[in-house]
Protein backbone atom coordinates (compact mmCIF):
# COMPACT_ATOMS: atom_id res chain seq x y z
CA UNK A 1 0.00 0.00 0.00
CA UNK A 2 1.76 3.13 -1.07
CA UNK A 3 1.65 5.87 1.30
CA UNK A 4 2.82 9.82 1.95
CA UNK A 5 3.39 10.71 5.34
CA UNK A 6 4.48 14.30 5.78
CA UNK A 7 6.26 15.86 8.64
CA UNK A 8 7.65 18.99 9.85
CA UNK A 9 5.50 21.74 9.71
CA UNK A 10 4.67 24.22 12.09
CA UNK A 11 4.52 27.84 13.46
CA UNK A 12 7.25 29.83 12.40
CA UNK A 13 7.43 33.86 12.16
CA UNK A 14 8.12 35.58 8.87
CA UNK A 15 11.54 35.53 7.56
CA UNK A 16 12.10 32.39 9.51
CA UNK A 17 12.78 28.39 7.70
CA UNK A 18 11.30 25.08 7.90
CA UNK A 19 11.98 21.88 6.19
CA UNK A 20 9.68 19.57 5.61
CA UNK A 21 9.90 16.30 4.51
CA UNK A 22 7.55 13.21 3.17
CA UNK A 23 8.58 9.58 3.71
CA UNK A 24 7.22 7.14 1.35
CA UNK A 25 5.94 4.21 0.94
CA UNK A 26 6.42 2.30 -2.74
CA UNK A 27 8.56 0.99 -5.37
CA UNK A 28 8.16 3.67 -7.91
CA UNK A 29 10.19 6.39 -5.52
CA UNK A 30 13.34 6.35 -7.41
CA UNK A 31 11.88 6.23 -11.05
CA UNK A 32 9.21 9.12 -10.55
CA UNK A 33 8.86 12.96 -10.74
CA UNK A 34 8.00 13.94 -7.38
CA UNK A 35 6.24 16.86 -5.89
CA UNK A 36 4.78 19.08 -3.00
CA UNK A 37 1.80 21.01 -2.86
CA UNK A 38 -0.20 23.07 -1.29
CA UNK A 39 -3.59 24.30 0.02
CA UNK A 40 -3.98 27.35 1.28
CA UNK A 41 -7.07 27.88 3.42
CA UNK A 42 -9.91 28.69 1.31
CA UNK A 43 -8.24 27.88 -1.89
CA UNK A 44 -7.37 25.04 -3.73
CA UNK A 45 -4.41 22.56 -4.08
CA UNK A 46 -1.52 24.22 -5.85
CA UNK A 47 2.14 22.53 -6.96
CA UNK A 48 4.97 24.16 -5.30
CA UNK A 49 8.16 22.23 -6.37
CA UNK A 50 8.76 19.19 -8.29
CA UNK A 51 11.75 17.07 -8.97
CA UNK A 52 12.33 14.40 -11.80
CA UNK A 53 14.15 10.95 -10.91
CA UNK A 54 17.11 12.50 -12.43
CA UNK A 55 17.17 15.37 -9.67
CA UNK A 56 15.97 18.23 -11.93
CA UNK A 57 13.87 20.78 -10.28
CA UNK A 58 10.80 23.11 -10.95
CA UNK A 59 9.43 25.68 -8.67
CA UNK A 60 6.41 27.61 -9.12
CA UNK A 61 7.42 31.51 -9.15
CA UNK A 62 5.89 32.47 -5.62
CA UNK A 63 8.80 30.13 -3.97
CA UNK A 64 11.94 30.01 -6.48
CA UNK A 65 14.90 31.23 -4.69
CA UNK A 66 13.19 30.77 -1.22
CA UNK A 67 12.35 26.94 -1.64
CA UNK A 68 14.61 23.80 -2.06
CA UNK A 69 13.51 20.34 -3.09
CA UNK A 70 15.73 17.42 -2.66
CA UNK A 71 15.30 13.70 -2.12
CA UNK A 72 17.18 10.48 -0.80
CA UNK A 73 16.63 7.74 -2.96
CA UNK A 74 18.27 5.81 -0.16
CA UNK A 75 14.95 6.21 2.14
CA UNK A 76 12.47 7.03 0.03
CA UNK A 77 12.19 10.18 1.35
CA UNK A 78 10.79 14.03 0.06
CA UNK A 79 11.97 17.36 1.34
CA UNK A 80 11.40 20.82 0.85
CA UNK A 81 13.82 23.82 2.68
CA UNK A 82 11.40 26.64 3.30
CA UNK A 83 13.60 29.54 3.69
CA UNK A 84 12.58 33.45 3.99
CA UNK A 85 9.09 31.84 4.97
CA UNK A 86 6.15 34.52 4.24
CA UNK A 87 2.28 34.32 5.60
CA UNK A 88 1.53 34.04 2.31
CA UNK A 89 2.91 30.40 2.55
CA UNK A 90 0.57 29.30 5.29
CA UNK A 91 -1.06 26.29 3.80
CA UNK A 92 -1.46 22.44 4.31
CA UNK A 93 1.68 20.98 2.12
CA UNK A 94 1.01 17.69 0.49
CA UNK A 95 3.59 14.87 -1.53
CA UNK A 96 2.94 12.84 -4.27
CA UNK A 97 3.75 11.44 -7.46
CA UNK A 98 3.51 14.13 -10.36
CA UNK A 99 1.79 11.84 -13.20
CA UNK A 100 -1.04 10.46 -11.98
CA UNK A 101 -0.96 11.11 -8.29
CA UNK A 102 -1.99 8.66 -5.79
CA UNK A 103 -3.94 8.75 -2.65
CA UNK A 104 -3.03 11.59 -0.59
CA UNK A 105 -1.35 11.46 2.94
CA UNK A 106 -2.86 14.14 5.24
CA UNK A 107 -0.34 17.23 4.70
CA UNK A 108 1.53 19.13 7.69
CA UNK A 109 0.12 22.11 8.62
CA UNK A 110 2.70 25.41 7.96
CA UNK A 111 1.33 28.65 9.37
CA UNK A 112 3.57 31.76 9.33
CA UNK A 113 2.32 34.51 11.53
CA UNK A 114 4.34 37.01 13.76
Amino acid sequence: QVQFVESGGGLTQPGESLRLSCAVSGTFFSGSTLGWWRQRPGGQREMVAQITRTGFTVYTPSVKGRFTISKEDTNNTLYLQMNSLKPEDTAVYYCNKVVQPLTWGQGTQVTVSS
